[in-house]
C-alpha cells in the first residue's frame, strides 16, 4: 500500500449508493476514492487499471454479480474486500455468508429505505470495516471454493452435555467456522457454543449453512433450550449467550449491554461456561479484531479448562488470538486446518461433568 490515504474502489449498480459511499469515504479524511464501477465487468477492469488498496463490493448486481467478481479477485488479484448487502432481500444473509467464505473480509448492511442512506450507523460501520480490512492477513483468507459435503449426521440419543467447547470469533470467523465446524466428528461427546460477532439477522443463515455441511447439528441458540452433547449452538446476532446455573444447564439468551463494544460477547459466554463446567470445558479463540475472549479464556484456564488459540499464520486478523495469548496463555496454539483435531485431543482430557 502507498504512504498516502488508502485507496478504495466503490462497486455498486446504484448511482445513489455509489455517491453516498464516495462522499462518506472522502469526508472521512482516512480514505480516498480510487474510482467507481457500476457492474462486475467494470469492477474487474478497474481493479487491474487502478490497483486500489481496498474494494467495497455490492453482492447483488445484474450480469456478473458480486460473488463472481469476488471469486475472480481472490483468485487472480487478492486484496481486502468489504461487501455490501441488502437485508430486505430474503437471500441477503445466505449471500453474505457465501461472500465471507469466498474471502471477503467483512460486510456492511445497506440501510433499508426508511433509514436513509446517510444514516450515521452506515458511516461508522463502513469506516470500521475498512479500518479492519487494512489489518487483514490476505494469505489466510483463501476462499472456500465450494460448499462442503455433509457427513453422516450423528445419531446418538439426546442427553445433557457433560463437556463444552466454547468458541470466540470475529473478523474472518465465518470463513474459519466454515472450515472448523464441518471437520468436527459426529461423536464429539461435547456441546459446542459459538460467539461470532455479528448483528441480528445473519447468525440464523450462518447456522443453517453450517448445519447443511456438518456431521453435528448446528442451530441458532434459543433461550431456555437444554444444552445437549453433540450439538453446535450459535449465539444470536446482537445478543449475549450464557448458561443457566444448575445441575442441567440450559441456554440463556440475553439483551445486556455490549462488552468491549460487542454483543454477543465471548467473555460473557466463557464466564458462563466457567461457572457451569469449570475444568470440563475447552475455550477456543479464533481470528478477530480486539480483545474479546482474552479475559474469558483467562478465567476458564484458571479453573483448569483447556485453552486453544489460533495461530497467526492462519488468522485473518490476529488481534483476538494475540490478546488471548498475552492475557491467558494457551495449552495449544493451532492452525485452522488442525483446529478440529486439537479440540478432539483437548476433550480427551476433559472427563468431569458440570460443576
Amino acid at each position: 500500500m502507498t504512504s498516502e490515504r488508502p485507496s478504495v474502489l466503490v462497486v455498486d449498480d446504484s448511482a445513489l449508493v455509489r455517491r453516498v459511499l464516495a462522499d462518506l469515504l472522502e469526508a472521512s479524511g482516512e480514505f480516498r476514492v480510487a474510482g467507481e464501477a457500476t457492474d462486475g465487468l467494470e469492477a474487474i477492469r478497474k481493479v487491474h487499471a487502478l490497483a486500489p488498496d481496498l474494494v467495497t463490493l455490492d453482492i447483488q448486481m445484474p450480469g456478473l454479480d458480486g460473488l463472481q467478481v469476488l471469486g475472480y479477485l481472490m483468485s487472480e488479484t487478492p486484496r481486502p474486500v468489504v461487501v455490501l448487502t441488502a437485508m430486505e432481500d430474503p437471500r441477503g444473509g445466505d449471500l453474505t455468508l457465501r461472500a465471507l467464505e469466498l474471502g471477503a473480509v467483512d460486510f456492511v448492511r445497506k440501510p433499508v429505505p426508511d433509514e436513509g442512506l446517510e444514516a450515521a450507523p452506515l458511516r461508522e460501520r463502513l469506516l470500521g470495516a475498512l479500518r479492519g480490512a487494512l489489518r487483514v492477513n490476505l494469505a489466510a483468507t483463501g476462499m472456500l471454493a465450494r460448499p462442503l459435503t455433509a457427513r453422516q449426521r450423528a445419531t446418538a440419543p439426546a442427553r445433557p452435555a457433560t463437556r463444552v467447547v466454547a468458541i470466540a470469533a470475529s473478523t474472518g470467523g465465518p470463513r474459519a467456522l466454515a472450515e472448523l465446524v464441518p471437520a468436527l466428528p459426529p461423536d464429539l461427546e461435547a456441546a459446542v457454543l459459538v460467539a461470532q460477532h455479528m448483528p441480528a439477522g445473519f447468525t440464523g443463515s450462518l447456522a443453517e449453512r453450517l448445519d447443511r455441511r456438518s456431521a453435528l447439528p448446528v442451530s441458532e441458540a434459543r433461550h431456555g433450550e437444554p444444552l445437549l452433547a453433540n450439538r453446535v449452538y450459535i449465539a444470536p446476532g446482537g445478543r449475549h449467550l450464557a448458561l443457566s446455573s444448575g445441575r442441567t444447564p440450559c441456554l440463556e439468551v440475553r439483551d445486556g449491554a455490549p462488552r468491549l463494544g460487542v454483543r454477543p460477547s465471548a467473555d460473557v459466554l466463557f464466564a458462563a461456561v466457567m461457572e457451569a463446567f469449570g475444568a470440563a470445558a475447552v475455550g477456543v479463540v479464533l481470528t478477530g479484531m480486539g480483545r474479546d475472549g482474552a479475559e474469558g479464556l483467562r478465567l476458564l484456564r484458571g479453573t483448569g479448562a483447556y485453552g486453544i488459540v489460533q495461530d497467526q499464520a492462519t488468522s485473518t486478523v490476529y488481534g483476538m488470538p494475540r490478546a488471548a495469548l498475552h492475557a491467558a496463555g494457551a495449552d495449544a496454539v493451532s492452525s485452522l486446518p488442525d483446529m478440529a483435531r486439537a479440540i478432539v485431543e483437548a476433550l480427551a482430557s476433559r472427563r468431569s461433568g458440570p460443576m
